[in-house]
């Protein structure tokens, strides 16, 4: 089996491609397979080196290493120009100077349900013939047998009059030089396959076989687009999420899993994807669902794996003891510092939070007697930092809120924070006595 992922690279690499792309990859990693990676940049307009750089950095990120490539379509205009003459001098094309006007009076003398069929000239673009009779059609390995009959598709244009080729012959050229045997791509395509396919016959070629991937839709029914949050896989990794958590979550969408199965390693995901169980409908990509995913990911990493992620992603250093305590209220890198930032940059200010708080009946006094036992508790472990506030807690009628809020809004600033014991003892005896004296000051003041 040889594979291709095929991207065009006008903009970031969206969900949707990157889930094409994993498609691809899993079939060659699961079947021993190879996945040919090809830049389909003949838009010079739009197919930047900036642009590229984004898909290669987005498909290292998800760790879907190709075998062949980087070819880039461009470098093949030599390849593209000699087929393209085999074609002229077989009598599959013909030049045409035909123009959109004479297509639509064509169309008007033979019935608008007709293709366009023009005659050879002496230049202008070239145009495939199309054949007058019958079915050009194939069986896709996702929906099944596709057919479109001939006598209403237009003999298509193959190549500008300066000879530059277009997509749909282009890519069955390259598709063809890579010996590429299955051609996975969106749904979006469907309709380009018969002149790809006659350009394939018209080389003396079979085709590869197709299989077509339903699009994505956000919760709404929509097509996926920004309005549903992270569109590309560079926004998905800025919003903190993990990598192996993208791949696992994407490739659940639509590829026929049960229901109750969820969390894969990418060895699992190969070893099981079938391209024949692919679902032909659209698949929801949900960011809630992605976010729970996440968690269980970044839950299965070591403290010190997470540590170093999580150092990477936010900049800082020294995170490790803060990583410890945090990692189960966490779902995403991206919520490590609102919760755990204050052990390094002090409280932050919030004013509803501390009047509600440490501001009502009592809060002062209930945030003095818990320093009081914390300036006695010895030595300053979690285990005696725990047993001197339980014993403020009873004292306060074994209400823990009322006793550990006003110390959480003390030393964190607002009423989240990772549990109360770990985050005191995290911080230590001297700047926690610091940050309740300051609170407790403001609060007379």
């Amino acid at each position: 089996m040889r594979v291709r992922f095929a991207p065009s690279p006008t903009g970031a690499l969206h969900i949707g491609g990157a889930r094409t792309a994993l498609y691809n990859w899993l079939l060659a990693r699961g079947q021993d397979g190879t996945l040919v990676l090809r830049i389909e940049d003949t838009d010079r307009e739009r197919s930047t080196p900036e642009n590229v750089e984004q898909i290669l950095d987005a498909l290292r990120w998800l760790n879907l290493g190709f075998d062949e490539g980087p070819i880039f379509q461009s470098e093949r205009a030599d390849r593209h120009r000699d087929a393209l003459a085999q074609l002229l001098a077989d009598g599959h094309a013909y030049h045409s100077a035909a123009t959109a006007d004479d297509v639509k009076l064509y169309k008007e003398r033979h019935g608008f349900d007709r293709g366009f069929r023009g005659e050879a000239e002496e230049s202008g673009a070239v145009r495939l013939h199309y054949p007058n009779e019958g079915d050009t059609f194939f069986d896709d390995i996702i929906r099944g047998e596709i057919r479109f009959a001939n006598v209403s598709r237009d003999d298509p244009v193959i190549a500008r009059a300066d000879g530059s080729v277009l997509y749909n012959f282009a890519v069955a050229v390259d598709d063809l030089d890579a010996g590429v045997t299955h051609v996975v791509r969106g749904e979006d395509h469907i309709s380009n396959t018969p002149t790809q396919l006659l350009v394939f016959r018209a080389l003396g070629a079979e085709p590869p076989r197709y299989a077509h991937l339903p699009l994505l839709h956000g919760p709404d029914g929509r097509k996926l687009s920004k309005r549903h949050g992270a569109a590309s896989v560079q926004e998905l990794r800025a919003a903190g999420y993990l990598p192996e958590a993208v791949d696992n979550y994407i490739a659940l969408l639509g590829a026929g899993f049960a229901a109750d199965e969820e969390f894969f390693t990418m060895d699992e995901l190969a070893e099981r994807f079938r391209l024949e169980r692919v679902s032909k409908n659209s698949a929801v990509f949900d960011e809630r669902k992605l976010r729970h995913l996440n968690g269980r990911h970044l839950r299965e990493l070591s403290v010190d794996e997470l540590t170093s992620r999580l150092e990477e992603y936010t900049g800082r250093t020294g995170l490790r003891g803060a990583v410890e305590i945090s990692r189960e209220k966490i779902q995403t890198l991206a919520d490590f510092w609102p919760l755990a930032g204050f052990f390094f940059d002090g409280p932050v200010d919030d004013p509803k939070a501390f009047e509600k708080v440490i501001g009502r009946d009592g809060g002062v006094d209930t945030l003095q007697a818990a320093r009081q036992a914390l300036a006695t508790a010895d030595p300053f472990t979690f285990d005696n930092v725990e047993a001197s506030l339980r014993e403020v807690v009873e004292a306060n009628g074994g209400k823990a809120g009322r006793v550990f809020q006003p110390i959480r809004v003390a030393i964190a600033g607002t009423t989240v924070s990772p549990g109360i014991f770990e985050s005191v003892t995290l911080l230590g005896r001297e700047e926690t006595l610091a940050r309740i004296d300051k609170a407790l000051d403001r609060a007379r003041s």
